[in-house]
């Protein structure tokens, strides 16, 4: 089976080196991941850099600061000449002047999924943002972190009846959204007293629900590391989630793995 981890992190002025990152791929029979730009961080050079040293093990998602007046040529040029597979985005991102959505939509003009950065599900809820992506057919959106239902930021999101998240996963409709999810520590409350085995006492419902609406070709493990290091660990991540009951089959495991970013971004199996 192929592995991709489409959500991780890598850096000299946040978060840890690339090798940090490769030692877990290693370890967990993970073989390429998606570097995913940090908040705040609009210099791509060290995952550029990565990239290079490390081929056919690493792409990267990059970000370019939509206020910037060179945000377009210089997203164009990183999408053409660098080879970068994906933009993120935060939801409220906009740019000056009589578009204020030119940023996304030259993503999809580059053939650049936008990966977008939700740590609380009240904005992949809100209509604004909704609204936002119903208007780009043409750009391939991804959801990040189960639409934003991330307990360490967003706790209270996180008990039934989860009606924010049921509004959130309504993009599922649309045929060019996607969704991320993480291990399950994302979402799950630490047990108070651990088991010799990996194990949460109660998991809530959510990745059952984003499977009804998205099915497995539009699902993707990353593993949101290094603050997974903070939760379960690496691999209890990526294992936890593959041997969830969401997925029914070897083939759901196979499409949310790995064979859905494949896909998405064209990565071919060594």
């Amino acid at each position: 089976m192929y592995i991709i981890d489409t959500h991780c992190h890598a850096g000299v002025n946040w978060f840890e080196p690339v090798e940090m990152i490769l030692h877990e791929m290693n370890l967990s029979g993970v073989q390429k991941a998606v570097l995913t730009q940090h908040r705040g961080n609009f210099d791509n050079r060290y995952l550029l850099e990565s990239m290079k040293r490390y081929p056919g093990r690493f792409n990267a998602i990059i970000t370019v600061d939509p206020a910037d007046p060179n945000a377009l040529p210089n997203l164009e040029r990183l999408a053409q000449e660098d080879g970068v597979c994906g933009l993120r985005l935060l939801p409220g991102d906009r740019s000056p002047g009589d578009d204020p959505l030119a940023i996304w939509r030259k993503a999809g003009q580059v053939g650049l999924p936008i990966s977008v950065f939700l740590v609380d599900v009240a904005d992949c809820a809100d209509d604004a943002f909704q609204d936002a992506v119903r208007s780009l057919p043409t750009c391939s959106i991804i959801l990040e972190h189960l639409c934003g239902m991330y307990a360490p930021r967003s706790p209270q999101s996180i008990t039934p009846p989860y009606d924010k998240y049921r509004k959130a996963l309504e993009l599922a409709h649309l045929s060019n959204t996607y969704v991320k999810f993480g291990g399950l520590g994302e979402f799950s409350q630490r047990p108070a007293r651990l088991q010799t085995r990996f194990g949460f006492e109660e998991v809530p419902p959510l990745l059952e629900m984003a499977y009804e609406a998205f099915g497995p070709t539009r699902m993707m493990w990353g593993s949101d590391f290094p603050p997974v290091a903070g939760r379960e660990g690496y691999r209890n991540s990526l294992y936890g989630a593959m041997e969830h009951s969401a997925f029914s089959s070897p083939d759901d495991v196979e499409w949310a793995f790995g064979k859905t970013a494949m896909e998405l971004w064209k990565i071919n199996a060594d």
